[in-house]
């Protein structure tokens, strides 16, 4: 599923904080550009370099992150980053000194006294809706020292941000899959953390009925899958298969995969010249007019139309 998702991103920020300070902080579009066109989905992430901090989203309790620990918010959402939580925040985005030659962009910020420095990078892709994603809670925290890889991780992003220091970015693509690799290391051990009873969605991605279901959906997403043929490869009744996807996902088995090739068409109308009869089929539909169909059923319009519409929006 991971795979799937096509992640492209990169590390952009090399903050400097000095006790005492507060910051307001969210990824936006003009972070991307460097790396690649302005995703739709952003997922924000920060590493402890060196120090201490707090980070807070919505009216959930503050996580303490310290060190040598990864934050990340895999909907983006706007969020605080401080020293202490009863300073008034500033926004980041005015903080904010462009790197020389187009190396790492900095913020030196706060009051002078005990050193915080974070390395703030994001990723993205183009599908305004992941199941995945939805999934995930709102902040993780990970401790990368704690663990075998942890070294693995730290170096990486030591690596890119020395790269974009120097005003080596001229390997975007080397630096999109590092980030790719280091977000799905982090969500894999965060699972992997998690006691299978702890939530709905936890258990729900170590189910090995409905995760081996959905690395089959999303591996051959062209395939014409039914029920009963998924149901088939993992050798239960469709009844109990169909029932114990839709309590764990939240929707049935064949309505999952219709929003995962819609997602996948969106992305191609808006992003590629391809023949939207080459991306019907590539898509799972076996003609052009079929898919046609649905998409007006799902949008509205036809696809055609949509791509017009969205393609104008962007220029």
């Amino acid at each position: 599923m991971l795979r799937a998702m096509r992640l492209t991103g990169g590390i952009f920020l090399d903050a400097e904080f000095t006790a005492p300070w507060c910051i307001a902080a969210q990824v936006g579009p003009e972070d991307c550009v460097p790396f690649t066109p302005v995703p739709q989905h952003i997922i924000a992430y920060h590493y402890i370099i060196a120090g201490h901090c707090l980070v807070k989203v919505g009216n959930q309790p503050p996580l303490s992150v310290d060190s040598g620990q990864l934050v990340i918010l895999p909907r983006n959402d706007s969020h605080i980053i401080a020293s202490a939580l009863n300073l008034r925040p500033v926004d980041a985005e005015h903080l904010i000194q462009a790197g020389p030659d187009g190396g790492l962009a900095k913020i030196v910020h706060g009051g002078g006294g005990d050193l915080t420095q974070i390395l703030c990078g994001f990723l993205g892709n183009d599908l305004p809706y992941n199941a995945f994603i939805a999934l995930l809670p709102s902040i993780l925290k990970l401790d990368v020292a704690d663990a075998a890889s942890g070294d693995w991780i730290e170096n990486n992003f030591r690596f890119a941000a020395g790269e974009l220091s120097k005003s080596r970015a001229n390997s975007p693509t080397m630096l999109a899959k590092l980030a790719e690799l280091l977000f799905m290391e982090a969500v894999r051990r965060y699972l992997a953390s998690q006691p299978p009873a702890v939530s709905a969605w936890s258990a729900g991605m170590r189910d090995p009925i409905v995760g081996r279901a959905l690395g089959l959906l999303h591996g051959q997403i062209a395939r014409r899958w039914t029920t009963e043929d998924l149901a088939g490869e993992i050798a239960i009744s469709r009844s109990a298969f169909a029932e114990r996807f839709t309590r764990v996902i939240g929707e049935p088995p064949m309505r999952y995969l219709a929003r995962q090739r819609f997602e996948q068409a969106t992305a191609r109308l808006r992003d590629s010249t391809d023949p939207i009869a080459r991306i019907a089929f590539d898509v799972g539909y076996e003609s052009e007019a079929a898919f046609n169909r649905a998409f007006r059923r799902e949008y509205g319009v036809p696809p055609a139309s949509w791509r017009r519409e969205h393609m104008v929006g962007k220029e």
